[in-house]
C-alpha cells in the first residue's frame, strides 16, 4: 500500500472491528469514531463521562446515537473498563481519548486486566511523505525511551508485524545511527551490526535488515553510491528503527512539521492493537489508526502466505454483500 487512502479502501473489504475507546470526551476521537462508523470499518464503544461526550458530540454536530456510551466519569476507571472491554474480546483494539499515554498504558500492561502479550510494546508509526513514493514506517517514538538490544529485536518484529499488514510482503528494515560504520564507542552503530547479522542468519524473520545506515544512505541510493556503500536497503527502505525516543521523536515531528508529513500510528506487541495517537493529531490520522488496526486484527493467523493472509478481507466482504441483499 502506498497511501492513507489505500489503506481506507482495503480496510473497508474487511468485517468491521470494534474499538473502545477510553475517556472518549474528545473531539477529535468521536470525529473519528464517527467516520469509522460511516466508512463501515469499525464500531466504537464510548467510555467516559456520557455529560461530557454529549457535550463534545453536540458542540462538534456530531451523531453519537448509534454508539454504545458507556458512563464512568473517573478517567482511571474509564481507561481500566475500555481495557477491559479488549481483555475479554468485547471489543478488538483499544483507542486514547482525553486522557493522557502513561494512564492508558498503565492498564495496557495490568496483569490482571491488562493486554500483556509477553513481548515488548513499541509504537510504530506510519507515515505518508510528499517527498517519497510510499508509505514508511518508523519505531519508536512514543514508547521505549533507552530500548535495550533486545527490546529492539521485539521493536523491529512489531513493526514488520505492521508493514506485512500493509502489504509491504519483505519490508526493509534500515537500523538508523548517525553513521554507517560499526563504532565500539556509539553502541547504536553495534546494535545495528548485531541486528543486521540477526537477519541475515535468518533469527529476524518476514524482512530484509541491514545497518548501521545513516539516514541519508536509508532514504537516498544516490547517497549510498556516493559513500561507496552497498545494501539492499540503501535507498529502498519500508521501516526505519531509531536508536532511542529522542532520536526518533524528533524525525517524527519534522516530519510534520518541516516535511508536511501526514503520520499515524499504533502500539504493536499487545493482545490487540492500541491507538495511541496524540490528543492533537487530527480525526483523519485516527481514522487511519484504527484502519490500521482492522488490517492487523483481520489477517488468518494461521496462514501460511500473502494470499492466505488478506483473504479474510476479501472474503468477509463477499459474505457482507451476500448477507445485505
Amino acid at each position: 500500500m502506498r497511501s492513507f487512502a489505500e489503506i481506507l479502501d482495503k480496510a473497508k473489504k474487511c468485517p468491521p472491528k470494534r474499538v473502545a475507546i477510553a475517556v472518549a470526551q474528545d473531539g477529535e476521537v468521536l470525529e473519528a469514531a464517527k467516520s469509522c462508523q460511516e466508512n463501515g470499518i469499525a464500531d466504537a464503544v464510548l467510555v467516559g463521562d456520557t455529560v461530557e461526550i454529549s457535550r463534545t458530540a453536540l458542540e462538534r454536530k456530531i451523531d453519537i446515537k448509534g454508539f454504545e456510551v458507556i458512563h464512568e466519569p473517573d478517567t482511571e476507571e474509564a481507561v481500566k473498563r475500555a481495557v477491559l472491554l479488549v481483555h475479554t474480546g468485547k471489543a478488538d483494539m483499544l483507542m486514547k481519548g482525553a486522557v493522557q499515554s502513561p494512564t492508558i498504558l498503565k492498564a495496557v500492561l495490568d496483569k490482571n486486566i491488562g493486554l500483556r502479550n509477553g513481548g515488548t510494546l513499541s509504537h510504530v508509526a506510519v507515515f505518508e511523505s510528499p517527498g517519497y513514493d510510499r508509505l514508511m514506517l518508523m519505531t519508536d517514538a512514543g514508547m521505549n525511551i533507552m530500548p535495550t538490544f533486545e527490546q529492539k529485536v521485539d521493536m523491529v518484529n512489531n513493526a514488520v508485524k505492521v508493514a506485512r499488514a500493509l502489504e509491504i510482503e519483505t519490508p526493509k528494515v534500515a537500523v538508523i545511527a548517525g553513521l554507517e560504520l560499526v563504532n565500539p564507542d556509539m553502541p547504536s552503530t553495534v546494535d545495528a551490526a548485531l541486528l543486521s547479522k540477526m537477519g541475515e542468519r535468518g533469527q529476524i524473520k518476514d524482512c530484509i535488515i541491514d545497518g548501521p545506515l545513516a539516514l541519508d544512505l536509508a532514504l537516498s541510493k544516490e547517497s549510498a553510491r556516493a559513500k561507496g556503500v552497498t545494501s539492499p536497503v540503501a535507498g529502498h527502505a519500508d521501516i526505519l528503527v531509531l536508536a532511542n525516543i529522542d532520536a526518533a521523536n524528533v524525525l517524527y515531528k519534522a516530519l510534520v512539521f518541516l516535511g508536511g508529513a501526514k503520520i499515524t500510528g499504533l502500539v504493536v506487541g499487545a493482545k490487540a492493537p492500541v491507538i495511541l495517537t496524540s490528543r492533537a493529531d487530527s480525526h483523519e490520522s485516527k481514522l487511519v489508526s484504527v484502519a490500521i488496526g482492522v488490517l492487523m486484527t483481520s489477517k488468518n493467523p494461521n496462514a501460511t502466505s500473502r494470499a492466505e493472509a488478506s483473504e479474510d478481507c476479501e472474503v468477509s466482504e463477499g459474505l457482507r454483500v451476500l448477507g445485505g441483499q
